[in-house]
């Protein structure tokens, strides 16, 4: 069999959907994939072996004049590609007007969500099976029942699956990685607090990593590492050598980010500090993945500007709320299975 997946964007997006396509490798024998996807996440979607090709979509820069874009070289270039081969079937698990739009540039029978479940109904108009899947379950499990049910196979364990095959970075000394940037104020934790925390794990004989990915980034990367030696600041890097220096570490705290969800998705214990948004629907999904949740009534929210503290520039209420003992405590549950690192040989915890 033959498959198409579309899925453009974003990151962790596009991390929820490996699940789906490890269940549909496992289930259906010389399956072939291809997929399309935003040009700057091809070398992620190549991290899955499932993959025989990615094909790039440039829509940032193509949407600007969706006319011209149509007419332009590049243009031409997507749609050859999206139609050079039949396909048994053609997955749109994004479920958006601009996903539609690719699926309908390829040939084979096009599988998406029904009206009521789509993230814009009138994007089901362009498939020719639709499937209800409501919104009561994390992403990662409404994309695997979407693939079961246009590929035809049964689900008999929706639990987490084992990790992508990522190897890991050279081994040296032992680090743990904290992901500060995301793209919402109201999804950040504060300076103060990730300090504290490189200084616990410091404490416990790990270094710490963190990356500085854009201006904003790498202002609070180097708040972070500031007379704290422990703290190692990353370049920028692609995808495909972010990813190694994942899977190498001993643990990860984020905040709710692609490379948090990508983190989760290598197997490698990852706790997520959640406030404004809903874990529940669009959390870590990984075999070791755990988030500390706000706890206050407004939360979560689902809102870029915090309505209690409105000017806050970064570290809501709800995610101050988050201190950096007790996440290093519900990190090392990950870990060793016990809050107590001295419990080195307990086996890990699964979500």
């Amino acid at each position: 069999m033959k498959v198409l997946i579309v899925k453009l964007s974003s990151l962790g997006d596009v991390v929820h959907t490996f699940p789906a396509l490890s269940d549909a490798a496992r289930a259906i024998p010389g399956l072939v994939v291809d997929w399309a996807v935003e040009e700057s996440l091809v070398p992620l979607v190549q991290l899955h072996p499932a993959v025989r090709r990615a094909i790039p979509v440039p829509l940032r820069r193509l949407r600007g004049n969706p006319l011209a874009a149509w007419r332009s070289q590049e243009g031409r270039a997507v749609r050859a590609a999206l139609a050079a081969e039949r396909y048994d079937a053609i997955l749109d698990a994004q479920g958006l007007m601009k996903s539609a739009l690719i699926a309908t540039l390829a040939r084979g029978r096009r599988h998406g969500f029904a009206w009521g479940s789509a993230r814009e109904g009138v994007a089901s108009l362009a498939y020719g099976r639709r499937y209800a899947i409501p919104e009561v379950e994390h992403m990662a499990v409404r994309i695997r029942r979407l693939f079961a049910a246009a590929l035809g196979y049964a689900l008999p364990d929706l639990a987490p699956q084992r990790a992508l095959g990522v190897p890991p970075a050279e081994p040296g000394t032992p680090y743990l990685v904290l992901l500060h940037g995301t793209t919402w104020s109201t999804k950040t934790w504060t300076v103060l607090r990730w300090r504290e925390l490189a200084q616990i794990a410091a404490s416990e004989g790990l270094a710490v990593r963190v990356f500085a990915l854009g201006e904003a980034e790498t202002h609070r990367a180097q708040a972070i590492a500031r007379d704290l030696p422990e703290v190692e600041i990353l370049p920028p890097l692609p995808l495909d050598r972010l990813a190694p220096i994942l899977a190498g570490a001993q643990g990860v705290v984020t905040v709710d980010s692609g490379l948090g969800h990508l983190a989760a998705a290598l197997g490698v214990p990852t706790l997520g500090l959640y406030g404004p948004t809903d874990a529940r629907l669009t959390g870590l999904y990984g075999p070791k993945a755990l988030e500390l949740r706000a706890f206050r009534p407004c939360a979560p929210c689902e809102s870029a500007h915090c309505k209690i503290a409105p000017h806050t520039l970064e570290g809501p209420p709800c995610m101050v709320d988050h201190a950096a003992r007790a996440a290093w405590r519900a990190l090392n549950v990950l870990r060793f299975g016990h809050a107590d690192r001295t419990q080195r040989n307990a086996a890990p915890a699964t979500r």
